[in-house]
């Protein structure tokens, strides 16, 4: 049926979402999905949402969501843009924001999505490459540029950039945007939204998928100048006017009113990585600083793919990423509970003794 495709399908390399595996007793550490579930107060606001109203649409502002969202950080709500998921969220923005006629500056090693975007609304990009410690250098991005973004921290190396850096950035790249997506920020690393009221080009992106524990109900939102979230809402609401469901803006206004279980769960999570590091490092493993819910990590002598395979005979699915070739012999672990932890320890010291 290809001969029925538009040209741009043609050229379209889509997006490859970490494996779903459907098996059980799995060790899943691969999706970087938060081990411990939603707010208690989540269940019971989903709940309450399942009733009869549900034959009504939803607002289509999320009225509910923005002002808890803004609330929590200390903005205006016409800051505010949310969206299902951070990846609807990010489609907008490299439409509404990104597509000039300079090229687009991102990470050679960073967020897969980014490239397939550009493909699919026809974007010029240009990627920089990290240096040797696979870490991002502002200096790098000072040309010419219709727009900046990167993950921070980057994935998926984990590396955080200092906040003093974002700055700098700001202040170097005045005449474009610079999103800064921060799907992993509240494991570790500082974020940049309280930069927003003082550079008017920045816009910041989150999800509710990591941190707050609802990959399941697809909630996103990003955070800027007025004028950035309103580029946005033109954007959305000439693609889909109704984009929040009554369920996901439930679970995430109660979610995000729930700050001591977000902060209790981010720190245990927090705590597991850093143990975890401990105990890869007694296997020969070097691991690059992480300030997200996921450590990227090698061993000295055997690859990447090989202990990637390895590990999912043992029931533990892990992700290794092929290209490009200089981060193949590494393997991205996401941060699971202790138990897991231990379970994949076991697992490396069996692989690594008969290896």
């Amino acid at each position: 049926m290809s001969k029925f495709w538009s040209d741009v399908v043609h050229q379209l390399t889509p997006y490859v979402p970490g494996e779903q595996p459907k098996l059980s007793n799995l060790v899943k550490l691969n999706t970087n999905e938060n081990p411990y579930g939603p707010s208690p107060k989540v269940i019971e606001a989903l709940k309450l949402e399942a009733a009869d109203s549900l034959r009504l649409y939803p607002d289509p502002n999320s009225d509910k969501l923005k002002a808890a969202i803004a609330e929590n950080f200390g903005l205006q709500m016409s800051q505010v843009f949310v969206g299902n998921g951070s990846d609807e969220v990010l489609a907008h923005v490299f439409q509404a924001l990104l597509k000039h006629e300079k090229p687009l500056l991102f990470p050679d090693i960073s967020y897969s999505f980014y490239p397939v975007y550009c493909g699919l609304y026809g974007i010029k990009y240009e990627t920089i490459a990290l240096d040797k410690q696979f870490k991002i250098d502002i200096h790098d991005y000072a040309r010419p540029n219709g727009g900046i973004i990167f993950p921070n921290p980057n994935a998926p190396t984990g590396i955080p950039l200092a906040l003093a850096e974002i700055e700098k950035l700001l202040r170097q790249n005045t005449h474009s945007v610079v999103v800064i997506d921060e799907a992993y920020v509240d494991f570790g690393t500082e974020s940049a939204v309280k930069l927003i009221n003082m550079y008017p080009n920045l816009l910041v992106t989150h999800t509710l998928s990591k941190a707050r524990s609802l990959a399941g109900l697809r909630v996103g939102y990003a955070l800027g100048n007025k004028d950035l979230i309103e580029a946005l809402m033109r954007v959305k609401d000439s693609f889909n006017s109704y984009p929040i469901d009554r369920f996901a803006e439930a679970g995430a206004v109660a979610a995000m009113q729930d700050s001591d279980y977000f902060e209790q769960t981010c720190a245990k999570v927090i705590a597991t990585r850093q143990a975890l590091v401990n105990d890869l490092k007694t296997l020969n493993f070097d691991s690059m600083p992480s300030g997200a819910n996921f450590i990227f990590t090698k061993h000295r002598t055997v690859d990447g793919s090989i202990l990637a395979e390895k590990l999912r005979e043992h029931n533990i699915i892990v992700r290794h990423f092929k290209k490009p070739s200089r981060v193949a012999p590494y393997l991205r672990i996401t941060i699971g509970t202790d138990a897991q932890s231990i379970a994949l320890i076991h697992a490396l010291k069996l692989i690594l003794n008969t290896h």
